[in-house]
C-alpha cells in the first residue's frame, strides 16, 4: 500500500458546486475518491492509446439478426480474432433484434480493430467499444 500525499486544489465556487451535485449523485462519500478516479481515468485512457499496451475491454453490438448472413460475419469475424476474444454473451432483445457483448483482451491496436471490425458490419445498428486496464500500471 503507498502512502497518501495531501495536495491543494483551487477550484471556481460554481465548479466546485457542479463537481460536488454530480459526485453526489454516483454516490461518492468524499471528493478524494472522486479525484483518484478521475486521475486513473485519464491513465486509463493515455495507457490505451498506446497500441502495444495491453487492454481488456467489452464491444457491445445490437443488430438486425434478419440481415443476410450476418450472423455469418459477426462469427468469422470473432473466430479469425479467437486469441483477442475472450468471452460473448447473446441476448434476444425482441423478434428482430439481439444484443451482443463480447468480451476482449490484447493489444489495444489489436481489440480497436477487432471492434472496429464488428461495429462496422453491415446489419449493425449500434456498437461502442469500452476499454480499460488491469490497472496494474497504474
Amino acid at each position: 500500500m503507498s502512502t497518501l500525499s495531501r495536495i491543494g486544489v483551487a477550484i471556481d465556487a460554481d465548479l466546485l458546486e457542479k463537481f460536488d451535485a454530480l459526485i453526489a449523485r454516483k454516490g461518492y462519500t468524499n471528493r478524494s475518491e472522486a479525484f483518484r478516479d478521475l486521475i486513473r481515468d485519464e491513465l486509463v485512457q493515455k495507457a490505451w492509446e498506446k497500441p502495444e499496451s495491453q487492454v481488456v475491454g467489452t464491444v457491445t453490438l445490437v443488430y438486425d439478426h434478419h440481415v443476410r448472413m450476418l450472423n455469418e460475419k459477426l462469427t468469422e469475424i470473432q473466430h479469425e480474432a479467437f486469441h483477442t476474444v475472450l468471452s460473448t454473451l447473446h441476448v434476444h432483445l425482441d423478434h428482430d433484434h439481439c444484443l451482443e457483448v463480447l468480451v476482449m483482451r490484447g493489444k489495444a491496436s489489436t481489440v480497436q480493430q477487432v471492434a472496429d471490425a464488428l461495429i462496422s458490419t453491415k446489419g449493425v445498428k449500434h456498437g461502442r467499444l469500452t476499454i480499460t486496464t488491469t490497472g496494474a500500471e497504474l
